[in-house]
């Protein structure tokens, strides 16, 4: 029999190509600084191509979420969809050695596995273009109930609502998870994705969403406010728990009727932003499924996030469980 699982986090399965660039370098290619596009396969090779010597591990937004979690002790796993080809290859030994379990076959026929070549400039933004491949052909096939009814909490990325059969299978993944009493959380991901499809992620936030993960200009824009605690007063009107990201400002957590400030986790060098609000959800999962209360769960997020901008790439280096230990006593 399959032990519990603390979170199944579904999303897209990426590898992560990382470079250092500059301003002019994302002009020339087009690129919106801070943003995510997505591009097809050529405009992948073109870019690649221009790009300078590079850090290459498997990735994915609801995936190094995954990692996080197991980072701090916990029982994850992750449900994402890769082609029988190389990158595919990497992306499942990377994730299966970060301790994060991983139940899905690789495709025979379909894209290639998908990446995300990921632009980091001077002040440690990270600007990202991405060629989904394989990993945007998921649908729900690709979603196992019995997996799913493993896990506390099923987690979300908004960036996978870019295909329509993946929509299908967030919504099963979701409905899969509250028949087995369980809980539904998600991450708006990007503003650009949220502008897109601000209707299926009101839907799928009132209908489906019991914990939700946002930064202020995503849940302004879902809402179509200015105001973040307006939006914030939205949103909780539909979920049980909203945790917003402030960056340098730390985060808002809403629980229950409950407000909690939350501030940063100390960072001495600042290196690149690539996974924050992946590793800060770990750290808020990885409490939650402990019965910790709302203010320890960001804490715990925020902590995550430190350790991973502090470094080039979206997974932690340093050991979480570790970390936290002076938080968890």
């Amino acid at each position: 029999m399959h032990h519990p699982l603390d979170v199944v986090a579904v999303g897209n399965a990426l590898l992560d190509v990382l470079t250092a660039g500059d301003e002019a370098f994302l002009a020339e290619h087009g690129m919106v600084k801070g943003a995510m596009v997505l591009i097809d396969a050529d405009q992948a090779d073109r870019l690649y191509a221009g790009m300078g010597p590079a850090v290459e591990v498997s990735g994915g937004s609801a995936a190094n979420t995954a990692v996080g979690v197991a980072s701090f002790g916990g029982d994850a796993a992750f449900v994402g969809r890769v082609r029988d080809d190389q990158l595919g290859a990497v992306f499942a030994h990377d994730i299966r050695a970060a301790g994060v379990e991983f139940p899905v076959r690789p495709a025979t026929d379909g894209s290639p596995s998908g990446r995300s070549l990921i632009l980091v400039t001077p002040d440690a933004e990270r600007t990202m273009a991405t060629f989904l491949g394989a990993s945007g052909e998921l649908t729900s096939a690709d979603v196992d109930d019995a997996v799913i009814g493993r896990a506390a909490v099923t987690f979300l990325e908004g960036y996978l609502f870019d295909r329509p059969p993946a929509k299908e299978a967030y919504f099963r993944a979701a409905a899969a998870a509250h028949r087995a009493r369980r809980r539904v959380a998600l991450t708006l991901s990007d503003v650009f994705c949220v502008e897109r499809h601000r209707d299926e992620f009101r839907r799928l936030v009132r209908e489906q969403v019991d914990v939700l993960f946002a930064n202020e200009l995503e849940l302004c824009r879902l809402y179509e406010v200015v105001e973040p605690d307006d939006a914030l007063a939205a949103a909780a009107d539909h979920c049980e728990t909203v945790a917003l990201t402030r960056s340098e400002r730390g985060s808002v957590v809403l629980h229950a009727g409950a407000r909690v400030a939350v501030p940063a986790h100390p960072v001495e060098h600042l290196v690149d932003t690539t996974g924050a609000g992946d590793l800060y959800a770990a750290g808020f999962l990885y409490g939650l499924t402990r019965g910790h209360d709302a203010e320890l769960c960001g804490r715990l997020g925020s902590l995550a996030a430190a350790e991973v901008i502090s470094h080039v790439g979206a997974r932690p280096v340093a050991n979480l469980a570790e970390l936290a230990e002076p938080l968890l006593g």
